[in-house]
């Protein structure tokens, strides 16, 4: 009898059974088929991402923060709810119930209280770039004498204006951003809102300062943020004068930059001084 021929295996290349024959990884977004059918609400899309000039193959896209329709419902319905409730599982559970979900259906949300933080940040930076590029938040200016400066306050000062509702919250909210596990999403959209701002604002920076720049303005809007939360003054006046400050300290700095060196050096007590507006102990 003949014997059956032995063939070596070989590597799978097949898509399906692609992730079987390597190591699991964790994916951030979850699977929208992990949803089940009896949850799933009508579709209630978020203001999808464009590509922008300044990014090239090299740079990564701004992250996208995917939800199924379900979860987009419940985050959507709990953000009413913040001003009251705060960032909390009590905001999330009655936006669940709001859109007759079960309370066990925030289970859907696996990072829980701060997904409803990542939701709240990328939808005010869907609002802000509506603001500007449909109801024309910096066409009352004449483009060709106001700085990027300006408009960069400007929108600056529109996006802390959103958090006026949630501004007694947004302590809290902070504190659960600047947790180890936390760091690496909020710093990205932290550096996501920079790039809309400094873009929305006509930057066209293609050298190192494309860079420091970015950074500059995280570093701005971050402290900014903390001092927002302590102030009392009508409309933000004093976070705007606080920021209007900090603005024209960086354009000091800023021109004075020569070389390497001293960019990589601006860039990295940036940095730190980031981290530390966060509560970051470095």
């Amino acid at each position: 009898m003949a014997r059956p021929l032995l063939r070596p295996l070989r590597s799978c290349r097949n898509s399906s059974l692609h992730s079987f024959c390597r190591s699991p990884r964790i994916s951030l977004i979850p699977a929208k088929s992990a949803v089940p059918n009896q949850l799933r609400q009508p579709s209630r899309d978020l203001p999808s991402h464009q590509h922008r000039l300044y990014h090239s193959q090299h740079h990564p896209e701004p992250p996208p923060h995917e939800y199924t329709n379900s979860q987009t419902t419940i985050l959507t319905a709990a953000l009413r709810h913040v001003p009251t409730h705060g960032f909390t599982r009590d905001a999330l559970t009655l936006g669940a119930r709001d859109t007759g979900f079960l309370d066990v259906s925030i289970q859907l949300l696996p990072r829980g209280e701060f997904d409803l933080i990542l939701f709240w940040l990328a939808s005010r930076r869907g609002l802000l770039r509506a603001a500007v590029e449909q109801n024309g938040l910096l066409k009352s200016t004449d483009s060709n004498l106001v700085s990027v400066e300006e408009k960069t306050r400007k929108l600056i000062m529109e996006r802390l204006r959103m958090n006026t509702e949630i501004k007694h919250q947004w302590q809290d909210a902070l504190a659960l951003m600047s947790l180890p596990s936390h760091i690496p999403l909020s710093l990205s959209e932290l550096h996501a809102l920079s790039s809309d701002i400094l873009h929305l604002a006509g930057d066209t920076s293609v050298d190192a300062s494309w860079y420091t720049k970015r950074l500059s303005v995280s570093a701005i809007y971050a402290s900014s943020e903390v001092v927002m939360t302590r102030d009392s003054s009508p409309d933000l006046a004093a976070t705007e004068a606080f920021v209007t400050r900090r603005i024209e300290d960086s354009k000091a700095i800023g021109d004075k930059l020569t070389g390497a060196k001293q960019c990589l050096g601006f860039m990295g007590s940036t940095a730190v001084g980031l981290g530390r507006s966060w509560g970051l102990k470095i």
